[in-house]
């Protein structure tokens, strides 16, 4: 039975929505959750709950990170529910562990007590986004926000085996985000990971434009964790905000009430495609293990998926396929240098 390790205290609805989410996932899957927190709020939702032994436990502390905290002061203190959590998985007291809270400090965290993959620089957070076609990966989501040619390139490699590991996908189509499809557009880190990848023997597809990425035109879209974030909140909130246009738009028509009836199970079958609950957390690649980071407003729904995914990427040990897809990228760091000595020899 896989153990995930839950930080019960880290959210903006902590810690019932972490409690019910659990209980969920555990309900009708074989899998184990530990949630780490504040043991006497914890229980008081447990209480009521029946046959939970042997498939829910807790880990109390007294501390906990909160959302808006500095990273670099929460990052040291030895007690609160996020490191404890993390360090079950460290110790092989669990599989994967997720996290609500504070995602800088979910990240730093993990990369310091689990440590990072040989080939990695810094790890990246990738989010499954849904498209016209299904799904594609986008990353890094939020974790670097400067990066130089070589992160975007291993980030294509982490991206590339996650694919392929998630959707069992052979040949996944690699792009990067720029403003232009020409590979002399974009920053000179763009320009030079255009080079890099192109070289590389990854399906790189060249550069991709914003507009293109949600109509399915690749797999894997890389970038840096500055423009990731803004994508992904920007998607989050135009999938938010057409749903509400197009109910106030049926509304105002005569045969509003009638038509709504007639497209409801579309209606219904878009919101679920772009609910970000549906997809749980976005795991972070390039560390020794399985972390995983969820939306801060994640509803109890988000969490048991987050859950769910959690299990399935520990089971998989995505990690351990992501190491070996990275051992590829020494033949770029040689290309890189070719390409430096033409550049400033």
């Amino acid at each position: 039975m896989l153990k995930i390790a839950v930080d019960a205290m880290g959210g903006d609805f902590a810690p019932e929505v972490n409690i019910l989410g659990a209980i969920e996932a555990v309900s009708d899957n074989e899998i184990e959750v530990i949630l780490v927190g504040d043991e006497e709020k914890i229980k008081e939702f447990l209480k009521e709950k029946r046959n939970l032994k042997g498939k829910v436990s807790v880990l109390n502390t007294e501390d906990h990170i909160l959302m808006d905290e500095n990273v670099s002061s929460a990052i040291r203190r030895k007690n609160t529910s996020m490191r404890k959590a993390i360090e079950l998985v460290k110790e092989g007291k669990a599989n994967a562990v997720l996290s609500a809270g504070n995602s800088g400090a979910m990240m730093a965290l993990s990369f310091l007590l689990l440590g990072k993959l040989p080939n990695v620089d810094r790890p990246a957070i990738a989010t499954v986004m849904p498209c016209l076609k299904g799904h594609f990966i986008l990353l890094d989501a939020g974790a670097n926000v400067d990066c130089k040619a070589e992160h975007l390139v291993q980030f294509a490699y982490m991206g590339y085996a996650y694919h392929k590991a998630l959707f069992n996908s052979s040949s996944p189509r690699v792009a990067l985000l720029s403003i232009g499809e020409e590979g002399t557009k974009g920053n000179e880190a763009t320009k030079e990971a255009f080079k890099l990848l192109k070289d590389s023997n990854l399906n790189f597809i060249g550069n991709i434009e914003g507009k293109d990425i949600f109509f399915g035109s690749a797999d894997v879209v890389v970038c840096d964790g500055f423009v990731g974030n803004i994508v992904l909140k920007v998607g989050e909130g135009l999938a938010e905000a057409l749903m509400k246009m197009l109910k106030r738009e049926i509304v105002e028509l005569i045969t509003g009430r009638l038509g709504y009836i007639m497209i409801k199970p579309a209606i219904k079958s878009f919101r679920k495609k772009v609910d970000y609950s549906e997809y749980g957390g976005a795991l972070l690649l390039g560390i020794n293990g399985t972390s995983i980071i969820c939306h801060g407003r994640s509803s109890a729904k988000a969490i048991k998926n987050a859950i769910k995914v959690a299990a399935e990427m520990a089971k998989k040990e995505i990690y351990r396929i992501i190491s070996e897809s990275l051992q590829n990228t020494e033949e770029i760091d040689e290309s890189q240098n070719s390409i430096n000595r033409l550049l400033y020899s």
